[in-house]
């Protein structure tokens, strides 16, 4: 059972700025990885369950955050159906991302009041969102419709919520052009964990990446 409500999620999104993505098969990298980021300064993390037996990864994951990291919140994206979303709730997820948008999976976490974030492309598609009970929108992919949609979409409806995910980086003319255009936070995987991170074990410069963009995302927020 997640232990976050949607709306005390959707806050620590908000107050945070950020939102970083991982996914690894190894266990204990992924335990190493959680830690950096929780002494980095970030109290959310994206699971993305993409590969074969992710559900076994996450379970272990998580009970590790609950034991060892007070106030971490892990969720899980790249849900793609219902049931999925129920296995990985039942594993304790707090909130479900999707690349797309998927009433079933609004329904089963609107049950349990569980976060959920769907991948929207269209002013029509985060209406639909809206309608369902989305609180935050993942823009998806957000290196294909820039900061620019962003600031289009919040003239005419600025109590939307966004989060892009997809072409965000550390670089800060990068953060600072999604935040000027009003976003809520960003969702940032490879930019933030890379590939030679992960070959390399080198949790300290993960931390320290992770502290230096959220001290750098309250600077712009200023």
């Amino acid at each position: 059972m997640a232990q976050h409500t949607r709306i005390e999620v959707a806050g620590v999104m908000q107050g945070t700025g950020m939102v970083p993505l991982f996914y690894h098969p190894d266990v204990e990298l992924g335990k190493q990885v959680l830690k950096a980021c929780y002494e980095g300064g970030a109290r959310l993390l994206e699971f993305t369950a993409r590969g074969d037996f992710a559900f076994e990864v996450f379970l272990e994951l998580n009970k590790y955050a609950v034991k060892e990291l007070p106030g971490m919140i892990m969720g899980v994206g790249s849900i793609t159906d219902a049931a999925a979303a129920s296995q990985f709730m039942q594993m304790g997820a707090n909130f479900i991302v999707t690349p797309s948008l998927r009433e079933d999976i609004a329904l089963v976490c609107n049950r349990r009041k569980v976060l959920w974030s769907p991948g929207c492309g269209s002013l029509t598609e985060i209406n639909r969102a809206e309608e369902m009970g989305c609180e935050i929108i993942k823009l998806f992919p957000g290196s294909t419709y820039g900061p620019g949609f962003v600031k289009a979409i919040k003239g005419p409806q600025p109590w939307t919520s966004i989060m892009p995910t997809g072409g965000v980086s550390t670089e800060e003319s990068n953060l600072k052009a999604w935040f000027d255009a009003g976003v809520t936070c960003v969702g940032m995987g490879s930019k933030l964990i890379s590939k030679e991170i992960l070959a390399t074990k080198n949790f300290g410069e993960l931390q320290n990446s992770v502290r230096k963009t959220l001290d750098l995302i309250k600077k712009l927020r200023s």
